[in-house]
């Protein structure tokens, strides 16, 4: 310890960083998780782990790619559902996901497009002062992550729609026409002159601008569309019947070593036989995660040293039932 009272070092093999006694260290902070690693949005198109997913379940995601239909994915939480967008994106090179994270203000007009016509009347004024032209309306007019899925583009583009059922009531209906006829309007920029007619837009890919002419913007491949839901909540007829469906299981135990070896490697399941079992007795439909189990064996690994039911108390947490 220095003479001020800080303590230097914890390299006594102690897996605990904080110990609640208030006195400052300098500790070294282990590397985190895999899964909770972030790296630039340039390269989070790839994921560093192979998707597992059953024979049948990878039919119907083929079926959805050789129709070119949304795909519905239902489950409980921690089955997969948006890691499944990351994995088609993977293993067919399709680039970055779009994602669009849905909550219950989530509209259809903000996942195609938002126009900031506040910014653009401001800086027309500062212009108009220093006697400067007029901004042009396409710095102001951004494609959102639906609307970016929908530029035509010879290979198409992976859109992960998340947690449709936290959306409004009637957000499965608005999306219909979009789906079946791959364009909108801008109306904004329809309105334009001749001279007008096409502008360059942002998207919703960083430093990326695209063309849109006479205000329409038409997909000529249709996008991956893979549709996450929680089961919350039915959607309408019409918006199913359009869809492919795909309902992710609850992995069992040979699932589960599957994914954690994965995830950590194979020397990861040296010692988690009584994690896997007591996270099996725990679990009822819904009520946790896989990546809880996750989250307990990547303790393990570092020297956490709790037992099985003492771990699992500190990361397994009883999430409801989703249905």
């Amino acid at each position: 310890m220095t003479a001020t009272g800080t303590s230097t070092s914890t390299s006594d093999g102690d897996w605990r960083l904080f110990r609640g006694d208030g006195t400052p260290r300098h500790v070294h902070i282990p590397e985190a998780p895999p899964w909770r690693r972030f790296t630039p949005s340039h390269q989070s198109s790839a994921r560093p782990t192979p998707y597992l997913i059953g024979a049948a379940e990878a039919d119907v995601v083929n079926a959805a790619l050789h129709l070119r239909r949304p795909l519905l994915v239902t489950g409980y939480p921690g089955t997969g559902k948006s890691s499944l967008a990351y994995a088609v994106a993977h293993e067919l090179g399709l680039g970055r996901v779009l994602h669009w994270p849905i909550n219950s203000r989530s509209t259809l007009q903000e996942a195609l497009y938002r126009y900031d016509a506040v910014a653009r009347l401001r800086e027309a004024n500062l212009r108009r002062e220093r006697h400067d032209s007029e901004p042009g309306i396409g710095s102001y007019v951004r494609l959102g992550p639906l609307g970016t899925a929908l530029v035509p583009r010879d290979r198409p583009r992976v859109l992960l729609a998340d947690e449709l059922d936290k959306g409004d009531v009637d957000l499965p209906n608005d999306l219909l026409t979009v789906f079946e006829e791959g364009e909108f309007e801008v109306p904004e920029l329809a309105r334009l002159t001749e001279d007008e007619a096409t502008v360059q837009v942002l998207t919703d890919d960083p430093d990326d601008q695209v063309p849109v002419v006479r205000g329409r913007v038409r997909c000529t491949e249709f996008p991956v569309v893979v549709i996450t839901s929680n089961g919350e909540r039915e959607f309408p007829p019409a918006f199913l019947r359009r869809c492919i469906r795909l309902d992710l299981p609850e992995p069992d135990e040979e699932r589960l070593r599957d994914i954690v070896k994965a995830h950590l490697g194979a020397a990861a399941l040296e010692d988690v036989d009584d994690l896997v079992r007591e996270f099996l007795g725990r679990r009822a439909p819904g009520e946790l995660a896989t990546d809880q189990l996750l989250n307990a064996v990547f303790l393990r690994k570092g020297g956490v040293d709790l037992d099985a039911d003492g771990l699992l108390n500190a990361v397994l947490h009883r999430l409801g039932r989703a249905v």
